[in-house]
């Protein structure tokens, strides 16, 4: 029998939106978070010397390897503005998803709080689900911008983070500096942890600016940064993320590495260490072709007013678009998918039950290939949507 923990927990909603695409062969995906690019290939040079030396096949350090560690170390400095001293170290984990879980299982008994906004990313709603942890959940803004009057009133004696995502999955939203100094600052004076999600840290179009609130004053002790290699370096599959943590949290992070991995893998290290060497500017030029990708989508989209509507979006590479249909969001994806050929995501796998929203994923398209997937996703909502005289074409 499945425990009853787990039957509390949602079903992943990406696998089973690729089952219903390979059904459909020829379907165009905007639905997973991917990049189009491959990672550097001087990072793929190193494969062909890696296990060479027989020490590369034994277990390795519990938090990553040193060469890995120091040279975030630096980036962090340079680009973040997050000092690691002895207030804090980093962690090396099988992605940022599992960087999560580690501090959910470190920071919380069963029956704790943890704040999230809505929409919230789902894995991050699914692991406190399944860690026993109640996820708290707070409505962002119009324009999908966290409101920290209503996380205030949301912490409880039982809360024991806060959890933001910048530039945001699903919304791309990019959170304001002063809106994340007032989050930490709220979290300070509470005794709460301030858990920032910044996978997608180089990805900010127009006016937009992240920001790392590890970087504030004084907030090493009571602030937890996760970042990612999946998204900037397109080494999605090879599951390389990283945490930056309060020193005193080092032995119940090593408690839970050792028991879940033992050791980050060392190919992929090596791999992760490699595209760093080469570095951001390895991803601005894609980086920019993505932004000309967002614009023509937000372009066609914009064909469909004021039956679609999308908040700005100046961030990640997703848009979250608000659409008038009878239909319920994922019976939406089901006729996109089998009538039109093209993919996106429910808008309930990130807790929004009130309307009808879908999740539009951009990065893995290229401005050669954008047309035709807008083709199909514009004739299937256009369709399925009510008419403009008040009637359904579906």
């Amino acid at each position: 029998m499945t425990s009853q923990r787990l039957k509390k927990v949602q079903q992943p909603v990406i696998p089973d939106v690729a089952a219903l695409i390979r059904q459909y062969s020829d379907t165009i995906s905007l639905g997973q978070g991917m990049v189009h690019y491959a990672p550097p290939p001087s990072s793929m040079e190193i494969l062909s010397e890696f296990g060479a030396q027989e020490s590369v096949h034994k277990y390795q350090g519990v938090n990553g390897d040193p060469q890995l560690i120091e040279a975030l170390r630096e980036k962090l400095a340079a680009e973040n503005g997050i000092v690691v001293d002895r207030d804090r170290f980093i962690m090396v984990t099988a992605g940022s998803n599992m960087a999560f879980v580690h501090c959910v299982l470190a920071l919380c008994d069963p029956g704790d709080e943890i704040i999230m906004m809505t929409p919230y990313y789902f894995n991050h709603e699914m692991a406190a689900t399944m860690a026993n942890v109640r996820p708290v959940l707070v409505p962002t803004t119009a324009d999908h911008q966290p409101c920290p009057e209503r996380i205030a009133a949301a912490i409880s004696p039982r809360t024991r983070a806060v959890v933001t995502i910048s530039p945001n999955n699903p919304t791309g939203a990019v959170y304001t500096e002063a809106a994340l100094r007032q989050i930490n600052a709220l979290c300070h004076q509470h005794g709460l942890y301030h858990i920032c999600d910044e996978a997608y840290e180089y990805f900010t179009y127009d006016d937009a600016r992240h920001f790392s609130p590890g970087s504030i004053g004084g907030s090493a002790a009571h602030t937890i940064s996760l970042f990612s290699f999946s998204k900037a370096y397109g080494m999605a599959s090879w599951r390389v993320g990283y945490a930056v943590v309060p020193a005193h949290l080092r032995d119940a992070m090593a408690k839970i590495q050792d028991t879940i991995l033992i050791c980050p893998p060392a190919i992929c290290q090596q791999v992760a260490l490699a595209a760093l060497q080469v570095g951001r500017s390895y991803c601005r030029a894609y980086i920019e072709s993505i932004d000309q990708v967002r614009r023509l989508c937000l372009d066609r989209l914009a064909s469909l007013r004021p039956r679609c509507h999308v908040p700005r979006s100046c961030g990640a590479f997703y848009l979250l678009a608000e659409v008038e249909s009878p239909l319920p969001a994922m019976e939406l994806v089901q006729h996109l998918v089998r009538d039109y050929g093209v993919a996106v995501i429910p808008g309930n796998a990130f807790g929004i039950t009130d309307r009808c929203c879908l999740r539009i994923a951009y990065g893995a398209l290229t401005e050669t290939t954008v047309a035709e997937g807008l083709d199909r996703l514009v004739a299937g909502l256009d369709a399925l949507m009510p008419s403009r005289n008040g009637g359904c074409l579906a």
